[in-house]
């Protein structure tokens, strides 16, 4: 039973007001050695940081600019199959205005990440016993499908206004048409297109995830990763 998951579940009956006694027999039988070692408070203090910690930093990871662009892992690109005839245009010599595109997008998801924030804190907050037991039982990144569940809608909702706005203020909506348009003057080439707002609010969800699984993944694992002393007195052996 890993502490990442353990440290949750503390957090969520400490925000309940459980009894000291059910939390007693809770640790019963694990490996961390809470009990009789660490005050309780001290725990649910500890915990809830670093979660916040985790996911601030994945936040602001994606924030800073180039947080999309320049990491392969999330970077937004065009669609498999537009890309494919983007890929065609730049050997026609129009290059400029797909890498344009791909850009624009990024800089619009890089603009309204750090939207989500509040989101996490507000789940962290309103855990349930049912919603612990379910990150228990569940895997190596449980706190994260957490946190999706919870936050998905909500994100999705906040994010998609901030990015379509911020599309048509730094000009991805003029590169798009500037980049169908080009797909007009080339013959055979079929003219394909896809809801510009909704992709990039989706994508741009589908990176803040992953850096925050693997935010989760560090601290799970990587003493380097627990960048206060509260944190360490929590996780450290």
């Amino acid at each position: 039973m890993n502490k990442l998951i353990i440290s949750v579940l503390i957090v969520c009956f400490m925000i309940n007001n459980s009894s000291a006694g059910f939390l007693d027999n809770l640790l019963k039988g694990t490996d961390i050695g809470f009990t009789g070692k660490k005050d309780e408070q001290t725990i649910a203090s500890g915990l809830k940081e670093a979660l916040t910690i985790g996911t601030e930093k994945a936040v602001k990871e994606v924030s800073r600019p180039d947080g999309y662009f320049s990491n392969a892992l999330i970077k937004i690109l065009l669609p498999e199959d537009i890309q494919k005839v983007a890929n065609l245009l730049s050997q026609f010599g129009f290059k400029k205005e797909v890498d344009d595109l791909i850009l624009s997008m990024n800089r619009a998801a890089e603009k309204s990440a750090p939207m989500a924030t509040s989101f996490f804190v507000d789940a962290i907050k309103s855990m349930t016993i049912e919603d612990a037991f379910g990150i228990l039982n569940g895997g190596n990144t449980s706190a994260n499908d957490f946190f999706k569940k919870k936050t998905s809608n909500k994100l999705y909702d906040t994010f998609k206004p901030i990015i379509s706005d911020s599309l048509q203020k730094i000009g991805t909506v003029n590169s798009y048409k500037s980049f169908t348009k080009r797909l007009e003057s080339i013959p055979f080439i079929e003219n394909k297109s896809f809801d510009l707002d909704h992709y990039v609010t989706t994508k741009a969800l589908d990176g803040l995830f992953y850096m925050i699984a693997e935010e989760e993944k560090k601290i799970k694992t990587d003493p380097t990763a627990r960048v206060t002393d509260l944190l360490k007195k929590i996780f450290d052996k």
